[in-house]
């Protein structure tokens, strides 16, 4: 079984998209949504689907996202951004992986939606980043097994990258996987913050994962509702 933890904080908007289309999805699969606080209608919006989990946890990815990973029974952990949605298939794909021992991790490749070539431009560049180094982003639906994940101790409890720090560990014990079709991220957070600023975080992260530069400060990774 595949457990989907989906960490969501004031969500309303992505989140109906989300659920629809991963409960399209055939297979076995459980759905745990993390909620970190709303006050929104998030958690009205998620019990409005009968076979939704939600629980609570502090604030953070890391903390929701482990959080799920403890409430979990699957065989896969599948951590899912509340604002993307799964491509067709995904998770029989994993149902059908669930014997296989050497695959251990992995993602999607990523896109976002609609057909702005700037946002197309910094997908590409996400993925040939992932290609070369195996990090797998939160927004690219990390998969892992549930006991590997509880061996590595799970995302380190830091505000931000909590996804690269977790994954720079898994690439020292498996080579993650990298699926095709691309998951989809709706891209109202990016064309909010500005496309050019969200090119420069993505440029950074990727600096700071392939060259050790420095990652900017908390204030450029600012939540955007």
């Amino acid at each position: 079984m595949v457990s989907v933890v989906i960490p969501a904080y004031n969500e309303e908007r992505a989140l109906p998209s989300t659920l629809d289309a991963l409960f399209r999805q055939p297979g076995e699969y459980e759905v745990i949504i993390v909620d970190g606080g709303s006050c929104d209608r998030t958690i009205e919006i998620a019990r409005s689907f009968p076979d939704v989990q939600v629980i609570a946890a502090p604030k953070g990815r890391a903390s929701q996202m482990n959080a799920g990973a403890g409430w979990a029974r699957g065989e896969w952990l599948l951590f899912l951004h509340a604002d993307t949605v799964l491509p067709s298939g995904a998770i029989r794909r994993l149902n059908g992986m669930e014997a296989d021992i050497s695959a251990q991790a992995g993602g999607f490749r990523h896109r976002f939606s609609g057909d702005d070539w700037r946002l197309k431009l910094i997908s590409l560049l996400d993925n040939v980043r992932c290609v070369r180094s195996r990090i797998i982003y939160g927004d690219q639906a990390l998969f892992v097994r549930r006991t590997l994940f509880e061996q590595l101790g799970g995302f380190p409890n830091q505000p931000i990258l909590e996804d690269v720090a977790f994954c720079e560990r898994l690439i020292t014990v498996t080579t993650p996987l990298l699926f095709s079709p691309p998951v989809i991220t709706d891209a109202r957070k990016f064309v909010k913050m500005g496309v050019w600023t969200s090119f420069l975080r993505v440029l950074a992260i990727i600096l700071h994962v392939e060259w050790g530069i420095p990652v900017l400060p908390r204030a450029f990774f600012q939540d955007i509702r």
